[in-house]
């Protein structure tokens, strides 16, 4: 990072340390224990890469590219100086989130540590923020009990109900061979519905455990609550009840997907959704299961959202056809978010095209024809990168037309504040 310098050490940091990370992956599995699961160094290293290449990339956006080049999100993360070895070190190995995480940013974390969380904080008139009154420092100890009743919950399903739906029992010949279709769909819906405990104790303990630190503090609600999910990792009931791939992708391993939108998806130029799919199966690790499985998510996140554009307006109203059509979502969506991470469990490559081929790659096929056959809308991603790219054109050539006489580099606080032609201006191309 102090070597290369900020305009490039976003990318340096980024090869070395997924580079790294890889290279342990391949030791660890390949080397030592392939196919069982086990409590490493590698877990550790996993959320440390995050941390490094978030870093990098906070740093890169707040002192070499323009206010102008970023999205709102990029603006609120970069980071404006140097953090100090001490800083660096703190954010990357605290306590709190060395085994487990859960990621958080450099930002929220500096602000914890220097006791600004709790600091109530709004707009003011300069863009600045501006301190309100304090209110006393809230107690994270309710949000900690609930936490940890969700883990015994999750933990006691996990040892007593999980065990008796193994994934694998998928492909038993025999199973295969006797059950009915309606069977098969259920007992995939089960066995992988059975898998998730163990995620939502984990994810669930870290979290706990940072709130326990004072950490995760978010504001207060409309009620005037404490709210203590600023790095929760999982919304176990909206992933339940997801009615779309989306759905589901937002609510599971939160802090991970914004890692990869903020590292791969929003800086992506050419095919982002799959740039990102891979970029995750690379950080999982080097089994051939996680490939299958975010290769074959590439499919049915273009499939659902295809879908979701095309038809989805058509059952808006009345009430009961938008409930019928939730119906209906959630149970194609269960079952396609299970017979997509089938391989994720299996890990190795034969038995994972073992229960593909006897499903008959029906949802690889049903997907790809959905993609053949349905118009596919131009994602929000792509207007907002085109809006921003006219937005940094205009004002550039703002500040041209207004360099005259001046000797300092016009900040975007001035562009904004110039006459109103230029003004009309900056409405007219955002329009």
């Amino acid at each position: 990072m102090i070597i290369i310098g900020v305009e490039n050490m976003h990318k340096y940091c980024f090869v070395f340390a997924l580079g790294y990370l890889t290279v342990c992956q391949i030791t660890r599995v390949y080397i030592f224990d392939y196919g069982q699961y086990s409590a490493d160094f590698s877990g550790p290293m996993m959320i440390i890469t995050q941390k490094i290449t978030s870093l990098a990339y906070e740093i890169h956006d707040g002192m070499f590219r323009k206010d102008e080049e970023l999205t709102a999100s990029q603006r609120g993360l970069a980071v404006r100086r140097m953090p100090s070895l001490l800083e660096y070190l703190s954010y990357n190995c605290n306590f709190m989130g060395i085994l487990a995480g859960p990621l958080c940013s450099y930002k929220d974390y500096i602000t914890f540590i220097e006791g600004r969380s709790y600091h109530m904080t709004r707009s003011g008139e300069n863009g600045k923020e501006e301190m309100q009154n304090q209110r006393a420092e809230p107690s994270p100890n309710v949000a900690v009990i609930q936490k940890l009743l969700v883990c015994g919950l999750s933990l006691l399903f996990h040892l007593t109900i999980s065990n008796t739906l193994p994934v694998e029992y998928n492909i038993d010949e025999n199973f295969q061979a006797t059950a009915s279709w309606p069977t098969k769909v259920i007992y995939l819906y089960v066995s992988l519905l059975a898998a998730r405990p163990k995620y939502y104790f984990a994810w669930t303990l870290a979290d706990a455990i940072n709130n326990a630190a004072g950490f995760g503090f978010r504001g207060y609600d409309e009620n005037g609550t404490a709210r203590w999910d600023l790095i929760s990792n999982l919304r176990i009931q909206q992933i339940e009840m997801s009615t779309s791939f989306k759905m589901f992708l937002d609510n599971w391993n939160i802090q991970t997907a914004l890692w990869l939108k903020r590292v791969c998806y929003e800086r992506a130029s050419l095919s982002p959704t799959i740039q990102t799919f891979v970029l995750s199966a690379i950080w999982h690790g080097v089994y051939p299961g996680y490939y299958l499985t975010f290769l074959t998510g590439v499919v049915m996140t273009l499939a659902a959202r295809a879908m979701r554009n095309n038809f989805r307006h058509y059952f808006i109203k009345p009430p009961q056809l938008k409930l019928l059509y939730d119906v209906i979502t959630w149970i194609v969506t269960q079952i396609a978010i299970s017979y997509t991470v089938v391989p994720f469990v299996l890990l190795s490559v034969k038995p994972s095209f073992m229960f593909y081929s006897s499903w008959y790659y029906g949802l690889h096929i049903a997907g790809i024809l959905v993609l053949l056959l349905l118009p596919v809308k131009k994602t929000q991603r792509g207007k907002n990168t085109q809006e921003n790219v006219q937005l940094a054109r205009s004002k550039k050539f703002d500040e041209r037309e207004n360099s005259l006489g001046q000797n300092s580099f016009s900040t975007t606080n001035n562009v904004c504040n110039q006459n109103q032609e230029i003004a009309s201006r900056h409405s007219s191309l955002k329009q």
